[in-house]
This record gives C-alpha cells, structure tokens and sequence, in this order.
C-alpha cells in the first residue's frame, strides 16, 4: 500500500502576490512590524523590472517626486501615501546599504522640470539585493501560480501550484500588463473584479508612438535622429529628447506625452523651443537670400530634419522668394509640427500600465479594498501611473511601506 504525504496547510498573517517593487517593500515593512509574511511570486526570478530599468542601473526614485508626477481618476488619492514614505525616505535605506547612487547630471536634461533621478552606480540588482536583505519572517516562494482565492471568515484561503495557503490579510502587487516577457498578466484586475471592484480600462503608458506607412515613408531617412524637442498634446507638455525609429517616434519627450496622448488625435512637436524661428528667418532672408529654405534650416535643426520641414511646410524656395507670411507658416511649422500617430508600440514595450483597479474603492492610507477587510492592493495594478524618471518606483515605495504598516 502506498501512503501519500499530504502538504500541511501553510499559514501566515499577511501573502503578497507579486515580489516587484511594492510587494517586496510591502513584505519587509510588514516583516520588520514581527508580521509572518508569505510573498507568492509566479515567475522564477523576483523584482525583474527593477532589473531592467534604468538601463540596468534602476533609476530607483526621483528627488522632486511630488502628486503633480501622477495620474489617475482621482488625482488627490496618491498625496497621502507621498507624504507619509518620500524619496528621502527611500534614499535612506539606499545609503544605509552602502549603494554608491548618482543624480542624472543637470547638462543633461532639456528642462530643468525633469530633473532629480537617481541611479544605482553600479546595477539595478542591488535595489532588489536591498529589498531581499529586509525581509527577516517573509518567505519568498517563486515559480508558484495562484489558482483560486476565496474570502473566509478569519481571512482568504489561495489555492495554489504549490499548495495550499491561508492568511488574515492579502495584498495583490502584481502589477500591470506591461512587459509581459517579464511576466506581466493582468491577474491582479481579475481578482479586483471577483472581489467587486472596478478597473479603469488599462493602456499601455510611456511607450514609443507609432506612424502609419505614408507617414513611415516620409520620414525614413529619419531613423536614429535625436533632437531636443517640446511635445505637447492639448494641454500638457513636455520637453525632452525625441527620437526617430523605424515604426515611429521614441524618447523621453514622446514616452511621457504618451501617457496623455488620446488614440485618432494629434500631438505638436516644437523642434527649437528656444528659438525665434520668424526672426531667425527674416535674418537669413536679408543675409543669404541666394540660399535654399532646407539651407537655411540645416543651420538650426539636423540636415535630414530640415530637409523634412522644408518639403513639409510647402515652401522649400529661395529666401528671397519667400514673404513674410510664408515665413510665419514655416515658422509655424517648425515651431508645431502637427503630426497624427496611428498608436502605440502596446505593452511589449511600455514601461508602465495607465488604468487598474478603480482607487475610489481603495483607501488612500491604509491601501485596502473599502468593501473586503482584509484585502489591498498597492504598486502600478492601481489606476496611478507616473512621469518617466523614478516616479513610478516611488509610488511602488511609498505604496507598500503604507500597505506594510497595516496589514
């Protein structure tokens, strides 16, 4: 007769689903509380997002990380949580670890708004070496998928590939859709909606923008061309680099427009944000009325650009053939090039997820489902999406050290 052993049931005071960011920061707040932890993770490896940002340097947070850095239906719900866990707080446990860090140096930013990033000197593994090194009374289980879960009475009971597991309090980090090489699902808006809650319809966020074929033609020579450039869509704007690709447009300009940017609708690209474009060329037109308006412009943009906004603008002539209102609609051109992308690169590409679960259902500083004691959510599954440069590392931070103080 064969006897079957049979797997105890394990037990803890608080699982975390997601061993990213805010379920590892999660997990050692909670730890460091005397709290038994349990961190499912359904990958094999933990924190793989923190390992590719940055360039492998992980731009870990942001010096002026403020609620201005974020979006969501309810700009107001992400306040408390910065308050209360701020970058300062973060870059002290990051010196307390002895990780040699740096700011991305001020020459290198077109606007001055975009400053304050920090990155590891050395590698991004050492953010999540730190996040591992705090987890005293958390157990990292990895390669483990989560079947079913269901509320009890004393808390919530997972099936699970490895078992079976119940805990008083649950939290859901597992993250957006973004990237799923990595292993990005959308389990964590799943269980929001078998619980009751609502999701703001996700997107991918900070992600290149794509060109339709006619438009891919015209600007081909353009492919690896960066510029400093101002990108707006209605109202918001941003001034970073903007790069050419061969599907599109990319760089830090264009992944944060497009965050904003709204499907069949136009974006503005200022190409000499500091540049009096009309008076420039009334200059050119008296000093070098010989030359060719593509001359003229190569001497303020790259070659292969001017010769894109002399076609563009319909008025590639001779200086001294151009009036002066034909000036003001090159000028207009250069300065708002209004071009129409026919969508995003998707998720395969996208640093972060725009939507999730619906805040209004979540407390602002405990983290838990209003309606389902016992239960939170924390990190990007959350309708908040921030600015690139360490923004959304630090609603990661700040998100699970306030989960971690409750549950």
């Amino acid at each position: 007769m064969t006897i079957l052993s049979i797997e105890p049931m394990k037990t803890a005071d608080v699982i975390i689903i997601g061993a990213g960011a805010a379920g590892l920061m999660c997990a050692g707040t909670a730890a460091a509380r005397g709290r038994r932890v349990i961190v499912i993770e359904h990958t094999r490896k933990v924190g793989e997002k923190i390992r590719i940002s940055g360039g492998g340097r992980c731009n870990f947070t942001n010096l002026y990380c403020g609620p201005d850095n974020f979006m969501s239906q309810n700009p107001h719900f992400c306040k408390s949580a910065l308050s209360r866990f701020t970058p300062q707080d973060f870059l002290e446990m990051v010196k307390a670890s002895g990780i040699a860090y740096h700011e991305k140096p001020y020459e290198d930013y077109a606007d001055q708004s975009a400053r304050g990033q920090l990155f590891c000197d050395e590698s991004s593994r050492q953010i999540i070496e730190l996040l591992i090194a705090r987890r005293d009374r958390a157990e990292i289980l990895t390669n483990t998928k989560v079947q079913t879960i269901e509320q009890t009475t004393e808390g919530f009971h997972l099936h699970t590939s490895q078992g079976e597991f119940e805990s008083a309090s649950l939290v859901i980090a597992s993250g957006g859709l973004s990237i799923p090489k990595i292993g990005a699902s959308n389990f964590g808006y799943e269980q929001a909606k078998n619980f009751g809650l609502e999701i703001i319809p996700p997107r991918a966020a900070l992600v290149p923008l794509t060109f339709d074929p006619a438009l891919l033609q015209k600007t081909a020579s353009l492919s690896g061309l960066s510029v400093d450039a101002r990108v707006s869509f209605e109202k918001t704007a941003f001034r970073e680099g903007l790069l050419f690709t061969h599907r599109g447009l990319s760089g830090p300009s264009i992944l944060q427009i497009s965050s904003y940017w709204e499907e069949g609708q136009p974006i503005m690209i200022d190409f000499l944000p500091d540049q009096e474009v009309l008076e420039a060329l009334k200059s050119a037109r008296k000093t070098s009325p010989k030359q060719q308006l593509r001359t003229v412009l190569a001497e303020l943009v790259p070659q292969r650009l001017a010769q894109l906004l002399a076609e563009g603008s319909g008025h590639d002539e001779r200086m001294a053939d151009l009036s002066d209102h034909k000036l003001a609609e090159i000028a207009a051109f250069v300065k708002s090039w209004r071009v129409l992308p026919a969508g995003t690169e998707g998720y395969r590409t996208a640093e972060v997820t725009r939507g999730g679960v619906d805040i209004n259902g979540i407390s602002s500083k405990t983290f838990e489902a209003r309606e389902v004691p016992g239960l939170y959510f924390i990190g990007e599954v959350l309708d908040v999406t921030g600015h690139l440069g360490g923004h959304n590392f630090q609603w990661a931070w700040a998100s699970g050290w306030c989960a971690g103080q409750e549950v």
